[in-house]
């Protein structure tokens, strides 16, 4: 008989370990690691997983007491090396088996049991909605339509098509509207819309590999990243390269002829992108190289479209991945390369359990699957640029590829940096210097476009009594209320909850500490720079399309798309965002970026807040000059002289990296040391202060004198209170290659945290908020 180690799909740290089942006869053929199963623990049934195989019992167990295995619920979603890495993650990343496997199972096929009102366990599935079957293709006179040249949706359609046959659902989710676009092109004979028996299952599917030529001639740099490239997947060893270029040096051309090569030596690739960079002209790109072969794995399909990709790539169908984070654990198991795009972005690291880096999980599996790994990004992150001068890094190879040029005519931008302490001296009390609003002007009567950025939505950022000087907070969370003129409201950025002006705190009165009519808005939100921007224009007699991208107006399924459909429509437009605009926009027309305040992330109190803004400002300012004609950036701050904005406009990351880098040294910050966040909550403050007190004091205890380890708390959290629940936290600083995983969450676990309270442990923490 054989034996099964099953991890239980139960949310208890407690439950650390696999448990042993045994495997009867009924079902032995069907299980393997990876496969779903239905056992019974503690007097209860339970879901579990199998992580490992084996023909005896361990020998410290009574064979005739191991339980069997009761039932198979699905088929192995992954294999032993994905079993390795969840194990792998629960240790680095202090979160439970069963919290580690969850990304490596199928998308919305999620099994558990819960309990009856009579008192018995049941099996619950989740509902998954149907796939839709519909593909749509161009017709033979859809080849030479042309669409009219407001017709944005209509061209993304065609441009999408124009590489083949995509399903209906994937189309929709890439370009926003589409439905109603296609039913208009088929109406003209341009497109065909058919119905294809669904792929899951179905083997022997043609598919199409016909690829898009590459481009004739390479870079310099393009060339030197694909020979090192060449080299890591040569040794087969997990080595990585770090692809260093700046904006527009064609990066993404680097990755397409990479996986080319890959693929003719029989293996895939995974290629991870930013959530808000997953639009159509990305994927695109790829469909366009290698047909069908590639999934696609993002939010935006329904849970029966995204299963269906997913299980295109168990099939062996698509060879190609591409998607957000989670596309990462993907069942590719023999891919020759993974690439993560725009590497230094937050977005990588997930904000729940387990709370894994997409970076390093991804080094580690590239060992584990004997491929390489490459990072690319205009701003890679310090710790990616400091473990290529060591060298190597956790047994791999570590190698940084510059990429300084654009290809072809394109130059970088120049950028003007403006001292707005001088402007205000000047005489200038306008949200726009007077450079800015030249340019702008320029731009508005020379019919192109700019991108203006300002990292703060709503119109004001707080308002405040001009009587006594009171600030409204929200009274579920310990955040100051933003207000929003469009609706008039205060509304409050952390949990969302906005009540009317004259309703905050009663109907009777604005100001909540002493009654008074007398509020005044302060700071600049997007909405404000919306407003200024069309009186401005307005004063000229011009006529703009301003368009706000940020939060409050990309809410609505698609609305993302739709602005960014707008904003290429328009014959001339200005396009007002927060960050998402920073990234992923191509537009040839933009020759304008404008910065608003550089300053809204730099004075954050946070030890990265340097390079977030030298990132933001380095790749909103690649937005501009893209085409044939020559780019500007005006960078407005009232602290011209920080490295990080300086180094921005001169194009010289030297003169930001040293003084950081030093700084971090000598403060002990990574990536010279790794940085946890403990962070305790509940609604009962004195339980919180004693659950974050015994867990300080547990790692102290294990920690003791130990040479590069500190421990900073507790502490209350910057956001002290959220959604009614206290938090405080416990700050560990360990050095670079210490297990501090582990020894957190064994802390945790022996402090017998109180009920009511929650734990999260955050091991190599970006957000210390």
């Amino acid at each position: 008989m054989r034996y099964a180690s099953v991890v239980l799909d139960i949310a208890t740290r407690a439950l650390d370990e696999a448990f042993t089942y045994a495997i009867p006869p009924s079902v032995d053929e069907a299980v393997a690691v990876g496969s779903t199963v239905l056992v019974s623990f503690s007097h209860r049934a339970a879901v579990g997983y199998v992580v490992g195989l084996s023909d005896e019992p361990p020998a410290s167990i009574d064979a005739s007491r191991i339980l069997a295995v009761e039932q198979v619920l699905a088929a192995p979603a992954f294999d032993e090396v994905g079993a390795q890495l969840a194990r792998w993650m629960a240790r680095e990343y202090a979160c439970t088996l069963a919290d580690a496997i969850h990304p490596l199972l199928p998308p919305g096929r999620k099994l558990r049991v819960r309990k009856a009102a009579d008192g018995t366990w049941e099996l619950v599935r989740d509902a998954m909605a149907p796939c839709d079957d519909r593909w749509v293709e161009l017709t033979e006179e859809g080849a030479s339509f042309e669409p009219k040249a407001t017709a944005t949706r209509q061209r993304k359609v065609m441009e999408a098509l124009s590489v083949g046959p995509m399903r209906m659902a994937e189309l929709g989710a890439l370009v926003g509207g589409a439905s109603s676009t296609i039913r208009s092109l088929e109406k003209r004979g341009a497109v065909r819309v058919f119905a294809r028996r669904h792929m899951r299952g179905v083997s022997g599917t043609s598919l199409s590999s016909a690829a898009a030529p590459a481009p004739q001639r390479l870079t310099q740099g393009q060339t030197r990243a694909l020979e090192a490239i060449r080299d890591a997947r040569g040794t087969g060893a997990g080595d990585v390269v770090v692809v260093d270029g700046v904006t527009g040096s064609g990066k993404t051309e680097v990755y397409l002829q990479a996986i080319e090569e890959a693929l003719a030596q029989g293996r895939g690739a995974i290629v991870l992108v930013p959530e808000i960079s997953l639009t159509a002209q990305t994927v695109g790109r790829f469909r366009s190289r290698f047909g069908e072969r590639v999934a696609v794995l993002h939010s935006r399909l329904s849970d029966g479209e995204r299963y269906d990709q997913w299980d295109l790539v168990r099939q062996g169908v698509a060879r190609v991945v591409v998607g957000a984070r989670s596309a990462l654990f993907a069942p590719l198991y023999d891919p020759g390369l993974i690439v993560i795009d725009e590497e230094h972005e937050g977005s990588y690291k997930q904000d729940g359990p387990p709370r894994y880096h997409a970076r390093e999980v991804a080094a580690r599996l590239a060992q584990m699957r004997g491929c390489a790994l490459v990072l690319g990004s205009a701003t890679p992150s310090l710790e990616s640029i400091g473990r290529c001068a060591q060298g190597s890094w956790r047994d791999a190879r570590w190698t940084r590829v510059e990429m300084p040029e654009r290809p072809g005519e394109a130059t970088l931008p120049e950028v003007v940096v403006v001292d707005m302490a001088a402007e205000f001296r000047r005489g200038g009390r306008s949200v726009f210097s007077a450079p800015l609003a030249a340019a702008l002007l320029d731009v508005a009567r020379s019919k192109r476009k700019a991108v203006l950025l300002h990292n703060r939505r709503g119109f004001a950022s707080f308002v405040m009594c001009r009587e006594c000087g009171c600030v409204p907070e929200c009274p579920h969370c310990s955040t100051s209320l933003t207000y929003h003129e469009r609706t008039h409201s205060l509304a409050c950025h952390t949990c969302g909850t906005s009540w009317p002006v004259r309703a905050y705190p009663d109907p009777s009165a604005c100001c909540p500490n002493c009654g008074s009519r007398y509020m005044g808005a302060y700071g600049v939100g997007t909405q404000r720079v919306e407003d200024e921007l069309v009186l401005l224009f307005a004063s000229e007699g011009l006529n703009v399309d301003v368009i706000r991208m940020d939060a409050d107006t990309t809410r609505g399924k698609q609305a993302h798309q739709q602005l960014l459909e707008r904003f290429d429509a328009a014959e001339c437009a200005v396009l007002v965002g927060t960050q998402m605009i920073a990234k992923g926009l191509d537009f040839p027309e933009v020759t304008l970026v404008g910065v608003i305040n550089a300053d809204t992330t730099l004075k954050l109190p946070d030890f990265r807040a340097a390079e977030r803004t030298y990132a933001l400002l380095e790749q909103v300012a690649g937005r501009a000059g893209r085409g044939s004609l020559a780019g500007k950036v005006i960078v407005q701050t009232y602290w011209a002289s920080h490295p990080a904005i300086q180094a921005v406009a001169r194009h010289d990351r030297e003169l930001f990296l040293s003084a950081d880098l030093q700084e971090r040294q000598v403060a002990g910050y990574p990536p010279y040391m790794r940085l946890s966040n403990v962070v305790v909550s509940g609604r009962d403050e004195p339980r919180v202060r004693a659950a974050t007190d015994a867990i300080a004091a547990q790692i102290r205890m294990r920690v003791g004198a130990t040479e590069g380890w500190e421990v900073l708390g507790p502490a209350e959290c910057v956001h002290k209170r959220i959604k009614d629940r206290e938090r405080r936290h416990v700050v560990v600083k360990a050095p670079s290659d210490a297990a501090v995983g582990e020894l957190i969450s064994a802390c945790v676990r022996d402090a017998k945290v109180p009920s009511g309270v929650s734990v999260s442990i955050d091991v190599d923490a970006r957000d210390m908020m």
